[in-house]
């Protein structure tokens, strides 16, 4: 089959690998939609700590934001799930782990990573393996662009929850890429006056989008830092109402400098979100449910092969405005 290979920093081509078999307790999933996220990006120019850190290596194969439908299960699988359309859990722990045992497998020590981590090939691919207990099904309501938005998804919700923001409170969302306006998107559903600080006419905004120049002084209840600027997780304690919540999702390329003399003087709780897990169920029940419809935030599904110039920062003919692309390995 074809599948998307890094085969190096900068270097990216895709291959005829070897088709998938299902073992004990995986299935076979066809891939229909899969996007390429920030992560994917840093894989394929080599930035991304863990190709640093020995968690991952060369040749690579990447995609983790996906759907599909299962088509073949191994021994030990319900046969319920063949035919399902489906998404799945990132992070994939080992099970044995008191980690694993309290129901945090994404911080897993020995955890695979679908496409991020070695051990566990993802899903820009015409076929995938996957372990059947990170399953999630998708409801017809939940088309396969929706499926693929399920793990960004899942990452801006699991983002607003931590924010702790009443109905009517306001939650100020800094970033505008695809977890900022999907955070919007879910705070405003959850009843929150949402605003986003980034880029001023942003045209994918449901909320009110301002600048560092022109943000109002107002009193921010939770703020979501989903920037990779090292200067912002400062700026969001120096921000947030005293006694309040900011929630840290976004990575910066450098180390980044909070003054924790300001957190504790304000009695601020900060939160770190890494990963969907406890998310994608909210998330796709969002989605069929039409809270939240963040399908505009795709400018274009292209073929695999179009994903590396994508990957290098070109951007097709005829993309729509969104920040998100999604490949279709069967294009």
């Amino acid at each position: 089959m074809r599948a998307l290979v890094f085969t190096g920093p900068g270097r990216a081509e895709v291959q005829d690998v070897p088709e998938p078999s299902a073992g004990p307790g995986q299935v076979i999933v066809e891939v229909e939609r899969v996007g390429v996220c920030g992560t994917d990006v840093e894989l394929f120019t080599g930035e991304m700590s863990y190709l640093h850190t020995g968690a991952a290596s060369y040749p690579l194969r990447p995609g983790h934001e996906w759907s599909g439908t299962v088509i073949a299960t191994g021994q030990g699988v319900e046969e319920s799930w063949s035919g399902r359309r489906v998404t799945g859990d990132t992070m994939i722990g080992c099970g044995d782990c008191a980690r694993c045992r309290a129901g945090r497998h994404h911080v897993c020590p020995a955890r695979h990573e679908l496409g991020c981590r070695d051990g566990l090939p993802g899903a820009l691919a015409e076929r995938l393996t996957f372990p059947a207990a990170y399953l999630h099904a998708l409801p017809d309501a939940v088309d396969a662009t929706l499926g693929a938005l399920v793990e960004p998804g899942g990452n801006a919700l699991r983002a607003v929850r931590a924010a702790a923001v009443a109905p009517g409170e306001r939650l100020l969302i800094l970033g505008t890429g695809t977890i900022g306006l999907l955070a919007a998107m879910f705070g405003k559903a959850l009843g929150a006056e949402v605003h986003l600080l980034g880029l001023t006419g942003e045209p994918l905004a449901e909320a009110p989008v301002w600048t560092r120049e022109t943000l109002p002084d107002l009193a921010w209840d939770g703020i979501v830092d989903a920037t990779n600027a090292a200067v912002m997780p400062g700026l969001a304690v120096e921000l947030v109402e005293p006694g309040r919540t900011v929630v840290y999702i976004g990575l910066s390329g450098a180390p980044s400098m909070v003054d924790t003399r300001e957190i504790v003087l304000k009695d601020v709780t900060t939160v770190g979100i890494l990963g969907a897990s406890s998310g994608l169920a909210g998330a796709i029940t969002a989605y069929a449910e039409k809270e939240a419809d963040p399908r505009g935030l795709v400018a274009g599904t292209v073929s695999l092969e179009e994903i590396v110039d994508v990957l290098a920062g070109k951007r097709p003919d005829g993309s729509g405005p969104g920040p998100k692309f999604h490949a279709d390995p069967r294009l």
